[in-house]
């Protein structure tokens, strides 16, 4: 049976402020073990994003994030991460904020409820048909999200929809609607905490399965990581060690010297 409670419904706890820490803890995990479930029974739908993102991208064509408030913030967070988890250039995988790059540290007021601005954040990104848009709203009413999603695929543009109630108004505005009804929050209404876990965890699938399939991992290692930090070369040396079988020392000069995992493994191979 579909849970039919919303992400504006009273929490099913009450008192809170009455509640001593970890009646609290227990109380937030409780409620958080529920999201793995929810999210399985939508893996359908999501396999559905994750095939019309890979082909856009395997096409030269880009992923697209945009959400307001935190919705925002966990697309920009996902992006971000793309680049030096796999080695790809930063305008694969883009993240856009209702109220622009201020609105991911600071709340920007009335910037997610126009419906205009939406569409044109994504023209001054450079949008164009053969790019995938996936809209970002627990609520799944945001306009700033729904303006934005319709022009969109009104233009051309393959659109997907990440809302955490049924029903929601966003799943009508896109090819790909994704719904996962997280039901109350353990704080009324605080959408960062359940839906914002159920967001993550789907947006992290979405691009680790997409980067797989276009070859970015090897086995199930990060070959193509920035070795941006002494803690990342440390395992690019061990990835090399693993699958090549050399000593540290010899592995690590390696890869310094060609930058990348996966240029070691190309120069082994090659010789």
């Amino acid at each position: 049976m579909k849970n039919t409670a919303g992400t504006e419904d009273a929490s099913l706890h009450d008192e809170l402020e009455q509640r001593s820490s970890i009646d609290l803890l227990q109380r937030i995990n409780q409620e958080d073990q529920k999201i793995a479930q929810l999210v399985a029974d939508a893996l359908p739908a999501i396999e559905a994003v994750v095939d019309a993102a890979h082909h856009a991208l395997s096409q030269g064509g880009r992923l697209f994030y945009m959400g307001a408030g935190t919705s925002g913030r966990l697309g920009i967070l996902d992006a971000s991460e793309c680049p030096p988890t796999f080695g790809v250039p930063p305008d694969w995988v883009i993240g856009l904020i209702a109220g622009g790059d201020t609105a991911i540290r600071h709340a920007v007021e009335g910037a997610e409820d126009d419906t205009d601005q939406g569409f044109m954040d994504l023209l001054d990104a450079g949008a164009s048909t053969g790019d995938v848009v996936v809209g970002i709203s627990s609520s799944g009413t945001t306009p700033y999200v729904l303006g934005a999603l319709r022009k969109a695929r009104q233009h051309g543009l393959i659109t997907a929809g990440i809302a955490c109630n049924n029903a929601a108004p966003l799943s009508d505005e896109v090819d790909h609607p994704i719904e996962i009804c997280t039901g109350p929050e353990f704080v009324t209404g605080s959408t960062r905490m359940k839906a914002g876990t159920a967001t993550k965890m789907v947006l992290n699938m979405i691009s680790t399965s997409c980067m797989i399939k276009l070859g970015r991992v090897k086995g199930n290692k990060m070959v193509d990581m920035q070795l941006s930090n002494a803690k990342l070369i440390r395992r690019g040396t061990r990835m090399i060690c693993q699958l090549l079988g050399w000593d540290e020392q010899s592995a690590r000069e390696a890869l310094l010297s060609h930058g990348s995992v996966r240029s070691v493994l190309d120069a082994h191979r090659d010789k």
